[in-house]
């Protein structure tokens, strides 16, 4: 490929392709005489590069989590790190003044509908703005519940506690069960593509299995309470 085809194929300019390019983030190019030309590897490494973007890493970042990974690494590694990183998150964020949220919502919001919008997990503070998330909706519809914030926010902190030692949990399994065994096979890029679509699948039956999960724990509380 050409630096064009290359950068078109990942969504970056050809600016930041090589700047990237620049900064030692890619392999040198194969040079065909006096023209640069880019294989699989090299668009391998690029999409990496994009799947940290997307986790939020700073180009520094970038540039260290890289630095790890040799620059003769295959398609197939790279393939495999970038299956590992893609983000759970249903839909991404989306950046919103306090004009847009409020159109977003269809209402005025006061300075507490912020703040309870905030505990809800509808909206994160982004500096002067706002990021909408997936929950934002479901967060309006209950602006108008006679609960007390705090009650928001304790039941928030509760989830987190519980789901980041889930997830740790789960991601050390996926590990140690798929990931280390398939690191050690004999593979190739078509095999790499299967292992992307089964984490794929993997990750969306963890999903379904924690809302199954959760609504099977909460029936047998209220079965327990109703025999108490």
């Amino acid at each position: 490929m050409s630096v064009e085809e290359l950068a078109a194929a990942t969504g970056l300019s050809v600016r930041t392709t090589r700047y990237y390019a620049g900064l030692g983030l890619l392999p040198a190019p194969i040079r065909q005489g006096r023209v640069a030309r880019y294989d699989d590897a090299h668009l391998a490494r690029l999409q990496l590069i994009r799947a940290l973007q997307d986790h939020g890493f700073t180009l520094q970042a970038i540039e260290k989590y890289l630095s790890r990974i040799p620059l003769d690494a295959g398609v197939e590694e790279l393939a495999v790190q970038r299956a590992m990183l893609r983000p759970w998150t249903v839909a991404p964020t989306e950046s919103l003044t306090r004009r847009q949220l409020q159109a977003r919502v269809g209402r005025e919001l006061s300075e507490s509908e912020l703040e309870r919008l905030v505990a809800l997990r509808g909206v994160r503070r982004d500096g002067d703005g706002y990021e909408a998330t997936p929950l934002l909706q479901i967060a309006v519809q209950a602006l108008d519940l006679d609960i007390g914030v705090e009650s928001f926010i304790e039941a928030g902190n509760a989830i987190d506690r519980h789901m980041n030692a889930l997830a740790d949990d789960l991601t050390e399994i996926l590990r140690r069960q798929v990931l280390d065994p398939y690191r050690e096979l004999p593979r190739d890029e078509r095999d790499s593509v299967g292992f992307e679509r089964t984490v794929s699948l993997i990750r969306q039956l963890t999903l379904d299995s924690v809302v199954a999960g959760f609504q099977r724990a909460a029936n047998q509380v209220i079965q327990r309470s109703l025999r108490r």
